[in-house]
């Protein structure tokens, strides 16, 4: 890697943070929540901690198993229905993202760059790539693939390490370090790459197509970062994504066309079902937007400044964690609080998770919280 694109990606790091940071410290003092009578009945059926989570804590689903990777290097497989761990890996060494799995090999990336790769919790092989990683890596089709924060893409194969390609697209000179789009559809690879999302063929890493996502705005560089936010969302052959701080957009995927983008900040995930996309903007004032053509369906402003999380839509609910640990139910048809849980006080971090019944909620002190709405 050049000398420049290793300080090009070391400052994307830099920046980003700052950035984030910079738009906590000034936010206004978060609106005190409601008196509300609950609508459905849920409770919590486990709880399980780790070490910390100082990255959007993103876990690998399969086969009714939750993977979680910890600040620490902790690396644990837990069934989903009851809590219990199926098998738990200690790296000693700390981690930069979260782990990718396809229920027998889970991937993880250290914050020396190495990539690793475990078979059911045994360490198999480690290949060190170029650039930090802070997106959780795909493990599908006997492959490992992980994107750096240079959002150079690399494949790697997942029985013996052997590197098979890296596809890097010309791009702009920062990105978000902060967790992006590595996924599947069909026969393709969906990745992100700034604000265009692209599908690579998986087995060669050929370009299948492009689309913009978004438009980025500003009058310099770091104004102008509008890197897709991960996880994406998938109903059918539809995928929905945010632009950080600038749009939230839709896109088919069977055709690589768009199907719509709308303006609107924030920095955390979207959650999509077959009618509506619900996101929470930068103020965490929460829309809905109709999932056909983009038109607002309706919004709310009960959260505002709660430093709301990615969202989950399950069911007739779309679910958000905050900054004090609590985990929110609301309709999705008009935003209306239907149920809160609790967690602790440390806040909700990354994205509520769902396997089957149970959805998974991670706190940044390491807290895993497992939920089933009724």
């Amino acid at each position: 890697m050049r000398p420049f694109s290793r300080w090009r990606a070391s400052l994307s790091v830099v920046l980003a943070a700052a950035l984030l940071a910079a738009c906590a410290a000034d936010r206004p003092d978060p609106m005190p929540l409601e008196t509300y009578e609950p609508k459905i009945a849920g409770s919590q059926v486990w709880q399980l901690q780790m070490s910390g989570f100082n990255f959007p804590m993103l876990p690998a689903v399969r086969d009714g198993v939750f993977f979680v990777a910890d600040n620490s290097g902790d690396v644990v497989a837990v069934q989903a229905e009851d809590g219990a761990v199926r098998w738990r890996a200690e790296l000693r060494e700390p981690l930069s993202a979260g782990v990718g799995s396809d229920g027998r090999y889970a991937s993880v990336v250290t914050r020396g760059n190495e990539v690793v790769v475990l078979d059911n919790g045994r360490e198999l092989w480690r290949k060190r790539v170029a650039s930090t990683v802070v997106t959780p890596p795909l493990v599908a089709g006997e492959r490992v693939f992980v994107m750096g924060v240079d959002r150079a893409v690399h494949a790697f194969d997942v029985l013996d390490g052997r590197r098979l390609w890296t596809v890097q697209r010309p791009g702009d000179a920062l990105t978000l370090a902060q967790a992006s789009v590595v996924a599947p559809f069909g026969n393709s690879l969906l990745v992100a790459q700034s604000a265009r999302l692209a599908a690579v063929e998986p087995l060669q890493g050929q370009l299948q197509w492009e689309v913009p996502m978004a438009t980025p705005r500003g009058t310099n560089e770091v104004e102008r970062l509008a890197d897709l936010v991960g996880p994406l969302v998938r109903v059918g052959d539809r995928v929905c994504a945010r632009a950080f701080q600038n749009a939230v957009a839709c896109a088919d995927a069977r055709r690589g066309a768009l199907l719509w983008s709308r303006n609107v900040g924030g920095g955390n995930a979207v959650a999509s079902d077959a009618e509506r996309v619900y996101g929470a903007d930068a103020s965490d004032r929460i829309t809905a937007w109709r999932a056909s053509n983009g038109d607002v369906a309706w919004t709310s402003e009960r959260m505002l400044f709660r430093g709301l999380s990615g969202a989950l839509a399950a069911g007739p609910v779309v679910v958000f964690g905050d900054s004090e640990g609590w985990v929110h139910f609301l309709s999705t048809a008009d935003g209306e609080p239907q149920l809160r849980l609790p967690t602790n006080s440390s806040g909700v971090v990354g994205t509520p998770t769902l396997s089957g019944s149970t959805m998974l909620v991670a706190t940044r002190n390491g807290g895993l919280y497992a939920f089933r709405p009724q």
